[in-house]
Parts: C-alpha cells; sequence; structure tokens
C-alpha cells in the first residue's frame, strides 16, 4: 500500500465511522478504522467493511 491508498482509506473510513460512532458506546476510533481498512484491502465492499467493523468492535469492546 502507497501513502495515495492508505489516505484514500482513512478517508473513507471517516465517512463511514460517522454511523457507527453515533451510537457506540465509548471506543478508540483506530479500532474500528484499521478493521474497516483490513476488509477493505481484502476486497470486501465499503458496506461489508462496515459490518466487518462493527463485528470487529464488537469483540474488542465485550
Amino acid at each position: 500500500m502507497n501513502v495515495t491508498a492508505l489516505t484514500g482509506l482513512l478517508r473513507e473510513a471517516e465517512e463511514h465511522h460517522g454511523a457507527y460512532e453515533a451510537t457506540a458506546p465509548k471506543h478508540h476510533w483506530s479500532d474500528w478504522y484499521a478493521a474497516y481498512i483490513v476488509a477493505r484491502e481484502a476486497g470486501r465492499t465499503p458496506d461489508e467493511a462496515v459490518r466487518d467493523a462493527g463485528l470487529h468492535m464488537d469483540a474488542v469492546l465485550r
């Protein structure tokens, strides 16, 4: 991955994180962003990456 690609994924994650953050318990944004970016890099769609990041956060926040 290069800086341009990572910048794009970070901005995309930022756009999608807002909906999660509005209803989520206190968390660190980097956990959600990392799960989202890993999912996107694995070929998941943005919607699938949002679901994957949410599942990851469910496990982290237990």
